[in-house]
C-alpha cells in the first residue's frame, strides 16, 4: 500500500521520494530528499526495535509504540536543552556580575591614579 505524506520543509520546491518504512512504501514530498530519507531511516529502525523487542505483530501497535518512544526521545532531549539554557543564563549572570565588580574595581584604582 502506497501512500503520500507531505514532510513540512521551509523551502520552496517539493519534490517526492519514495521511502520503506517497516516493509511498506511511501511517497513523501519534501524538499530535501536526504532529510527525508534520514527520517524515514530513524522511523524504521525505532519500529524493528519496538517490534524485535515487544514481539508484536500488529504494525498499528508497533508505530504508535515506536511513535511514543520518539516523543520520549524527544521531550527528553529538550529539557537537557532548557537545562542547559538555563545553566547558561545563570552563567551569563553570574559573569556580568563579576564583570560589573571588577570594572568598579578597576575605575577605584584609576582614580586613585589620577588622585595621587
Amino acid at each position: 500500500m502506497e501512500q503520500t505524506v507531505e514532510v513540512p520543509e521551509q523551502q520552496a520546491e517539493s519534490q517526492s521520494i519514495a521511502v520503506e518504512i517497516y516493509d511498506q512504501i511511501y511517497n513523501l514530498r519534501g524538499t530535501d530528499p536526504d532529510y527525508i530519507e534520514r527520517l524515514a531511516h530513524i522511523v524504521d529502525a525505532k519500529m524493528r526495535a519496538v517490534s524485535a523487542h515487544g514481539g508484536t505483530v500488529d504494525s498499528l501497535r508497533v508505530a504508535v509504540l515506536a511513535a511514543l518512544n520518539i516523543a520520549d526521545e524527544l521531550c527528553t532531549a529538550r529539557q537537557r536543552q532548557d537545562v542547559l539554557a538555563g545553566s547558561l543564563s545563570q552563567s551569563q549572570v553570574s559573569m556580568r556580575s563579576r564583570a560589573g565588580s571588577l570594572a568598579g574595581l578597576l575605575d577605584e584604582v584609576l582614580e586613585e591614579r589620577k588622585a595621587g
